[in-house]
């Protein structure tokens, strides 16, 4: 029996509230205790807390590596292009939620007409916001017929991505539904592969996830280094929590639903920025799974900075967001699953938020070692701290460039294996953008940076 969650009814499992009043006790008795040890001790305090995070960098730091290797156990999926579901082709609801995508949109819309998917069983619904005549616009004058229908979504807070898909869900008609980005471009058997792995698998798997990666990869150095990230992702770690049964943070785009679960799970928290996660987790404590699908969705690669700070900012706070969410209800996410499969819960939100941010303290902490002299800190980091230091330096460091040229190896990326030894730099903007998560997470958040595209593949 799956659960009737809904996001209007029970507030809990809503980024509405960002911490519950029993979270706001818990961080106020935590300080307290902090401030009072710091008070008692402040030295032994501090040491602690430096050998603790040091250990912490060291076990999470081997983690994706380690789902890397057991991606391997992962069975390669049969495909067979002339194959028909038992019943005929399923009806597909495809969502594109667009907002000023007045030059991206109507390139997609072209795109989606060269899909293997029998037209007459396809609904494509274009979610455009009220206030958005631009993008409006240009997708009517690219011609809006059969399957592909308009759905204006009124001007209202919060303004997010999952509230737009919503109203879209409300609209939808199909017995599958998927979503696409603006600027995607999915494969284009990429649906006849879904309807047919649904066809032959357990009503329990409720969802698939289609790998992401970039067709811009080589605009410049920004795009190379995000376009190893993503395969290390999607072809590596999520397989490997495929494999061990864990929590699957879906992608932003390109996963496919049984919809009438999905609707008897509530759709999408529309509080939540990464509504994509939040909803792959949701699933997860209902007892229902999250599968892979063996074929790439190809996307724009943000490549100017500030975009890219803006969107992995929103990343990390919707990752923030998830993991405060439900961990208001940890005891029963471990009653459905488990105490062993919840630790991956843990690290793949609590333990990624918490690296990130702490990135910069260590960042300074080697500067002023450099500047200074090692006399300076030689209390915090004895010889025995700091041999633990340099082991979990050296082998995050390793895990992290071992990882992403692995990942390019597969994809065939070749080009991209020296900017594979430069990965750690890497870890400089993406701590920039998750302090910026953090704390808009407190100022804004709701607030949905949205990350322009232009939408054509080079």
């Amino acid at each position: 029996m799956i659960p009737q969650y809904h996001q209007d009814e029970f507030s809990s499992l809503s980024a509405r509230t960002v911490l519950s009043r029993i979270q706001w006790k818990i961080l106020i008795i935590l300080c307290l205790l902090l401030a009072a040890a710091l008070l008692v001790n402040a030295y032994l305090t501090l040491m602690v807390v430096n050998v603790v995070s040091i250990l912490f960098y060291l076990v999470f730091s081997q983690y994706k590596l380690v789902l890397q290797f057991l991606s391997l156990h992962r069975p390669p999926q049969v495909y067979d292009p002339s194959a028909i579901p038992p019943g005929g082709w399923p009806k597909y609801t495809i969502l594109v939620p667009l907002y000023h995508e007045e030059t991206a949109g109507p390139r997609l819309m072209g795109h989606l007409r060269k899909m293997e998917y029998p037209p007459d069983r396809l609904q494509i619904l274009l979610l455009v916001e009220e206030d958005d005549c631009q993008t409006r616009m240009a997708i009517e004058n690219a011609g809006v017929s059969s399957p592909f229908e308009v759905v204006i979504v009124p001007v209202s807070l919060p303004r997010t991505k999952p509230k737009a898909c919503n109203y879209g869900l409300a609209r939808a008609t199909g017995d599958i539904l998927v979503i696409y980005d603006a600027e995607d471009r999915p494969e284009t058997d990429q649906l006849r592969k879904a309807a047919l792995l649904f066809s032959v698998a357990p009503d329990n798997l409720v969802c698939l996830q289609a790998q992401l990666n970039y067709y811009n990869r080589d605009r410049n150095w920004l795009t190379r280094f995000f376009t190893a990230e993503y395969s290390c992702w999607f072809d590596y770690c999520l397989p490997g929590l495929s494999y061990l049964d864990a929590p699957i943070p879906l992608g932003g785009t390109s996963n496919h639903f049984r919809i009438s679960v999905l609707r008897r799970i509530g759709g999408w928290d529309s509080y939540n920025v990464t509504e994509d996660c939040d909803l792959g987790i949701r699933l997860y404590r209902c007892g229902l799974d999250t599968g892979l699908l063996d074929s790439t969705t190809w996307e724009e690669a943000t490549f100017r900075i500030m975009p890219w700070i803006r969107q992995r900012s929103r990343w990390v706070k919707g990752y923030l967001q998830t993991y405060l969410v439900h961990l208001r209800e940890h005891n029963e996410l471990r009653r459905n699953r488990g105490l062993v499969r919840i630790l991956h819960f843990h690290f793949l939100f609590g333990a990624t938020g918490f690296c990130l941010l702490m990135n910069p303290f260590y960042w300074l902490l080697t500067v002023i070692c450099f500047c200074v002299g090692p006399g300076f800190l030689s209390g915090f980091f004895p010889l025995w701290v700091l041999v633990l230091a340099m082991t979990s330096f050296l082998c995050g460091n390793f895990a992290f460039v071992l990882s992403s040229m692995v990942a390019c190896l597969r994809r065939g990326y070749y080009h991209l294996l020296p900017y594979c030894l430069f990965m750690p730099l890497y870890w400089v903007l993406m701590s920039v953008g998750a302090w910026k998560g953090a704390l808009q997470l407190i100022t804004r958040p709701f607030y949905w940076e949205k990350t322009p595209h232009e939408g054509v593949p080079e």
